[in-house]
């Protein structure tokens, strides 16, 4: 416990959180620490493309897996930490008594067929499940193997892309029509009303074009705030997960066509795509941390499927992590490329940012060399850094606030 004393101030250093000391934060622990939102990401796919084994061998849920369509009758979700080695080096330095990650929500959406927009395979009712979710991830087929059944009889990535793009683009413009009525109502005595509804029309238009939403153009950040507020599912971003043979993992399936053929398509509109084995997945996740190091290796693999989507899903969403650290908790805090200390402190807690007076702000990397915080203080490696100061992926940082 480290106490603070200013001129009218007297702050209370719980790890890396700033605490004015009062009584109402005194019998409020709960409220000073704050939550954050969870970055939050929708599975997709065909039937049989291993999109409910790669989601239960991500969540170690054990949910039911078989082969045939329809076998996740509701959406599961899972929270799986971010691995991140600098909280167990951080939580080693301060002896922490707690270690929280960060962690990701996994949605997994029953498998999709053609018609689905229109209830067709109970569709309808799982493609509502995914406009809360900030990133989709589209399990793409990419092995051939006669005893799992293809629910259009032949594996042809690009086609089952297709298929599940039509399906959001038709529940997309479903949206579009109820907003429209309702806005039509409205647009003649009102400017404001009138110009979504312009915007609206035109969108629908795009859509009906077989376009998705993200590629139409506009460069007006009102209107572009107001599509956001849409929650078109074919806004949001789109990560391709290319589910291949164990054999064509350790050389990242080179020499396959259907992965060739979605990188192509991925490299065109502007996704990630990443190459995974759900099966393997599976087994990894029976492992422990030693056993799964083993494993990897032994397949020529440098990191699991999980952690290549996670670092996926950080470079599509525009994500990293600041870190906080001390006796009570080493954590880890995702927040967006480019924000500055009050908003990172505002992720702890709304009272950090709306107080926020100073950041001290420590590389991770400097701060374990030298030992210690003081030590890397008395370094100069400790900076006291202002409201406009920008956090780096990997700065751990201890906020002073007052409220």
């Amino acid at each position: 416990m480290k106490n603070f004393k200013g001129k009218n101030r007297v702050w209370c250093g719980i790890g890396a959180e700033i605490i004015p000391l009062t009584r109402k934060n005194l019998v409020n622990k709960r409220k000073i620490k704050g939550e954050i939102d969870n970055m939050k990401l929708g599975i997709v796919g065909l039937p049989n493309v291993g999109k409910s084994t790669l989601f239960n061998s991500l969540t170690k849920a054990g949910a039911e897996s078989a082969n045939y369509p329809f076998c996740t009758i509701d959406p599961n979700v899972g929270i799986v930490p971010v691995p991140d080695f600098r909280l167990k080096l951080l939580t080693d330095l301060y002896h922490s008594k707690k270690t929280t990650p960060a962690v990701i929500e996994f949605v997994d959406i029953a498998g999709l067929v053609k018609g689905a927009s229109k209830g067709e395979g109970l569709g309808n009712q799982f493609l509502s499940n995914i406009r809360e979710v900030d990133a989709i991830v589209h399990v793409v087929r990419c092995f051939e193997d006669p005893n799992v059944i293809h629910v259009d009889g032949s594996v042809n990535p690009l086609r089952d892309i297709e298929t599940i793009n039509l399906e959001l683009i038709f529940s997309d413009i479903e949206i579009l029509e109820r907003r429209i009525a309702k806005g039509a109502r409205g647009a003649a005595n009102n400017k404001a009303i009138a110009k979504e509804l312009e915007i609206t029309k035109a969108m629908k238009a795009h859509l009906e074009d077989g376009k998705l939403a993200k590629s139409f153009e506009c460069e007006d950040e009102d209107a572009l705030a107001f599509i956001n507020s849409l929650n078109l599912l074919t806004w949001k971003p789109v990560i391709f997960a290319a589910n291949v043979a164990e054999d064509e993992l350790a050389d990242d399936a080179a020499n396959n066509k259907y992965v060739a053929s979605v990188r192509e398509f991925a490299a065109e509109n502007d996704c990630e795509v990443f190459v995974i084995c759900a099966q393997i997945e599976q087994e990894i996740a029976e492992l422990d941390d030693d056993e799964k190091k083993m494993f990897l290796e032994d397949l020529g693999l440098e990191e699991s499927g999980l952690d290549k989507l996670i670092a996926a899903s950080y470079r599509t969403l525009g994500l990293h992590s600041f870190l906080t650290s001390g006796e009570d908790e080493t954590r880890a805090w995702t927040i967006k490329l480019g924000t500055k200390a009050p908003q990172a402190a505002g992720k702890i807690h709304s009272d950090f940012e709306r107080g926020f007076i100073k950041a001290e702000v420590v590389n991770y990397k400097d701060l374990l060399d030298c030992g210690s915080y003081s030590a890397a203080r008395d370094k100069g490696l400790v900076r006291i850094e202002g409201k406009e100061y920008v956090i780096k992926d990997g700065d751990v940082v201890l906020f002073r606030f007052n409220v």
